[in-house]
C-alpha cells in the first residue's frame, strides 16, 4: 500500500519513527511536508499527486465525517499528564462550586481521571460535547462549544493544556483557568479572552467604513464552504457593498493584500484567522461578525 503520512508542526519530529514502522510492514511511505493546522487540514493534493492509497493523519481525532476520495486514518497522539498536579488549580477555584472541564486531544484520554480528581475535591464538574469535536470536553481551535453550551450551568472553567491558542477560543463571560501539564502553572486567561472579544468588536466597527470586501474561501477539506461564501457575497451586495470571493488553500497576508482594492475581509475558513487582524492590517470578520455588522446597518 502507498501511504502518505501527515503530521501537525509539533509532531513532525516523529515522522521517521512512524514511517519506519509502516515500511517494515511492506508499505511505500511518503511524508507530507506541507504545513498542517489541524484535523480539518488534510493533505489531499499531495495524496492525489502520488496516487496514495491512504492518508494517515497523526495528532488529531477524526474531524471530517463525510467519505473522501482517498481514505483517511486519524491517529490521535496522546500525552499523559500527572493528575495529582491538578492540585495547583484548587486554590484558584476554591470559591467556585461548579466548573466546566475541558482539554485538547492530546490529553482527552485522561478526561475521566481529571473529572474524578475535581469531584473528589468537592467540585461539581459539568462536561459537554462540542458541535464538531469528537469527544466530551474536547476543545478545538475552531470549536469551544463544549464550554459555551454549559455556560449558564457553571461558575468557572478549568482548561488543561499548554499554550494560549486553544483556551482563547473559549468566549464566555466566566473566569477561565488554564493549567499547563508541563510546568504545572495556572493562569487566569479572562483578560486574554476579553482582549480577543474587544479586538473582534473593533473589527466590526472598522468594517462599517469599508466599501470593498474580499471573501476568503479555503480549499482545505474541512474548511471549504462555497455556499457560505456565496451567501456572504450576495448579502454584502444587497447592502450596497462590492464583494469578490478569493480562493486559496492557505491565506498569506502579503499575497492577499496585493489585492489593493479590498479594505475588509470576510472569513469563511478557520475562524481563528480573524485573530490575525494585525498581520493582514485590515479588519477580518467571521460569519457571526458579519451578521452583527448587518444588524448594526439595518438598525440605522
Amino acid at each position: 500500500m502507498k501511504i502518505l503520512l501527515q503530521f501537525p508542526e509539533g509532531l513532525k519530529q516523529k515522522a521517521r519513527e512512524l514511517a519506519a514502522k509502516y515500511k517494515e510492514e511492506g508499505h511505500e511511505v511518503f511524508l507530507s511536508a506541507s504545513a498542517c493546522y489541524g484535523a480539518c487540514d488534510l493533505a489531499l493534493d499531495e495524496a492525489r499527486w502520488i496516487k496514495a492509497d491512504k492518508i494517515v493523519h497523526v495528532g488529531h481525532n477524526r474531524f471530517i465525517k463525510k467519505d473522501l476520495e482517498i481514505p483517511v486514518e486519524y491517529i490521535p497522539y496522546y500525552v499523559d499528564i500527572n493528575i495529582e498536579k491538578l492540585e495547583n488549580v484548587l486554590p484558584e477555584i476554591k470559591q467556585f462550586e461548579k466548573i466546566a472541564l475541558a482539554t485538547t486531544v492530546q490529553h482527552i484520554h485522561q478526561f475521566e481521571e481529571m473529572k474524578a480528581f475535581f469531584e473528589k475535591h468537592g467540585k461539581k464538574v459539568v462536561a459537554a460535547q462540542g458541535s464538531v469535536a469528537k469527544e466530551v470536553g474536547q476543545v478545538l481551535g475552531c470549536d469551544a462549544s463544549c464550554i459555551t453550551k454549559v455556560e449558564d450551568q457553571i461558575d468557572a472553567v478549568v482548561f488543561v493544556s499548554s499554550g494560549a491558542f486553544h483556551p482563547l477560543a473559549i468566549n464566555i463571560k466566566k473566569p477561565v483557568f488554564a493549567f499547563s501539564p508541563y510546568d504545572f502553572s495556572v493562569k487566569n486567561i479572562e483578560e486574554g479572552v476579553e482582549k480577543v472579544r474587544k479586538r473582534r468588536k473593533g473589527a466590526i466597527a472598522k468594517a462599517l467604513t469599508c466599501k470593498n470586501f474580499g471573501i476568503l474561501l479555503s480549499t482545505k477539506p474541512g474548511q471549504f464552504a462555497i455556499e457560505t461564501a456565496r451567501s456572504a457575497k450576495e448579502n454584502l451586495e444587497k447592502h450596497g457593498f462590492k464583494a469578490s470571493i478569493l480562493v486559496a488553500n492557505e491565506f498569506d497576508p502579503m499575497s492577499v493584500n496585493n489585492f489593493l482594492e479590498f479594505d475588509c475581509f470576510i472569513n469563511t475558513a478557520c475562524p481563528r484567522i480573524a485573530d490575525d487582524q494585525e498581520k493582514f492590517g485590515k479588519p477580518i470578520l467571521n460569519m457571526d461578525m458579519l451578521h452583527d455588522l448587518f444588524e448594526i446597518i439595518d438598525a440605522n
